[in-house]
């Protein structure tokens, strides 16, 4: 049973990703409890269009902002709060990365190439939408 309203189980994230020596990298962030490799994101506040949410959810967890798409590049779902959480994924290309930012003191930032950030994520589908990337962004 869910404990929340069921607005709190609508996420948005983005994909943070940059191009270094022809190759894209993207930005992984930890978790507040610094357990796990994540994205940014969280609920889609009620003012906000779903890819506007994720980017301000970049800026205020990982500290940098850019281009997001408006089309999703997919969709991803995980457990917490008693519920579902049901994730809409926005590509973000990064062109500003700030030396502090509000959760910097809770959160670490990595830039790392496809394959070893596919493998920091724990959730599968999340993991195929890292991979496919590069396809997309050509």
């Amino acid at each position: 049973m869910a404990k929340y309203p069921d607005r709190m189980y609508r996420q948005s994230a983005v994909l943070p990703y940059r191009i270094r020596n022809n190759d894209p990298e993207i930005l992984l962030i930890t978790s507040r409890k610094g357990k796990r490799w994540v994205v940014p994101k969280g609920v889609v506040e009620p003012d906000l269009t779903p890819s506007d949410s994720a980017a301000k959810e970049a800026m205020e967890e990982a500290g940098v902002a850019g281009e997001v798409s408006e089309q999703v590049l997919g969709n991803y779902s995980y457990t917490k709060w008693g519920g579902v959480c049901r994730v809409q994924v926005f590509l973000m290309k990064v062109t500003t990365e700030l030396d502090t930012w509000p959760e910097d003191n809770m959160r670490h930032r990595e830039w790392l190439t496809i394959d070893v950030a596919a493998k920091r994520v724990t959730e599968a589908r999340l993991r195929d939408l890292i991979r496919r990337v590069p396809e997309v962004i050509k």
